[in-house]
């Protein structure tokens, strides 16, 4: 599946629509065109078009009447419009801008400037489809499990930092970009939603698991990579999902072969998984759950670094020796109201 952004141009002057369509394929583009608004409109129903960069003045349909098109009949996911036009008046710009347009460029224009403009509507895209499918995903997991409220938070937190610290290593600066931390942030929170399909009696069971019910709970990890793989078809150019699918699917892998689903071993895991691992733990261990108490910041920081090389990539647990005191006061900082009034009660009786 091509996984290019793609735009659609629209102008009956054929140097122009040549000219553009030369220079954003060679930018990486998967360019369609047309000559005028009625071919275009054939086009966005035949095709999955992101972007639409359509002339003003066209025979049979113009471009104002282009984008109210679109604005009216597509409505599945939004389509950025950018209006071209050697028309420059402020009530002329309102009028483009008032048919549905996002942007507006007068002719004649420089080729970077367009590429520019299309950037940010391929920013706006992206920011629309994440914010809309991680909020959705994580309200599905918060649903199964009492547990994600502040889990959820904490494991971001958690795992923003370490990207942070990591991004200072040398070896991860070329890997670990201002992109990787702000996706990082926003995914980890979807580490567990394969439990959606995990039956209340593991789930939520008290006590220890049984060798076959721990079996079945190792399956939460494939269950979110298909729920994520379903999302990847609809979006399939969206970075985010497939960062939270790689987490979902690896962050219980372990860096020695050991861990599920697959047993990989090393860097065959994914980097943002690796993350999530020690942010997951810290967590589990730091934490009251429903099997077990909270253990001490400091015996969590044991574990962490004791698992170096055997569960956890050294590298990550380099990260988090040197921003453990961060992490403790995050652990502070998002604790769960019901262990605050716990607290509460146990200092005042």
């Amino acid at each position: 599946m091509d996984t290019r952004t793609s735009v659609l141009v629209v102008d009956d002057d054929d140097i122009a629509l040549d000219m553009i369509e030369s220079y954003l394929t060679r930018e990486g583009f998967l360019v369609f065109t047309a000559i005028n608004g009625i071919e275009a409109v054939k086009t966005l129903e035949e095709n999955d078009i992101q972007i639409v960069v359509t002339d003003w003045e066209m025979p049979m349909m113009n471009g104002l009447d282009l984008c109210r098109e679109i604005r009216e009949r597509f409505t599945e996911h939004y389509i950025y419009s950018i209006l071209l036009t050697s028309r420059g008046r402020n009530d002329e710009i309102v009028e483009g801008m008032a048919s549905g347009a996002d942007d507006f460029m007068v002719k004649p224009f420089n080729p970077p400037e367009l590429l520019a403009r299309i950037n940010a509507g391929v920013r706006l895209i992206g920011l629309e489809t994440r914010d809309l499918v991680i909020f959705s995903l994580a309200r599905l997991a918060e649903s199964r499990d009492t547990e994600t409220g502040q889990h959820l938070e904490r494991v971001r937190q958690y795992s923003r930092r370490l990207a942070q610290e990591m991004a200072k290593l040398p070896e991860f600066m070329h890997l670990i970009d201002g992109e990787f931390v702000r996706l990082i942030y926003q995914t980890s929170p979807l580490h567990d939603i394969g439990k959606v399909g995990i039956p209340d009696g593991v789930l939520l069971k008290p006590g220890k698991l049984t060798k076959d019910e721990f079996e079945v709970m190792k399956k939460h990890t494939i269950l979110g990579a298909e729920t994520l793989d379903a999302a990847l078809k609809q979006f399939p150019k969206a970075k985010f999902l497939q960062m939270a699918r790689d987490i979902a699917v690896a962050h219980h892998e372990k860096w020695d072969g050991s861990g599920y689903p697959v047993g990989l071993r090393g860097k065959e895991i994914p980097l943002s998984a690796r993350i999530v691992a020690v942010a997951d733990v810290y967590d589990a261990l730091t934490t009251r759950r429903i099997y077990k108490d909270a253990f001490s910041t400091e015996y969590a920081e044991q574990v962490i670094c004791e698992g170096s090389g055997k569960h956890f990539d050294p590298e990550v647990v380099r990260a988090f020796e040197a921003c453990k005191d961060d992490l403790v006061r995050f652990v502070q900082q998002y604790s769960d109201p019901i262990e605050t009034a716990d607290e509460l009660t146990a200092t005042n009786g």
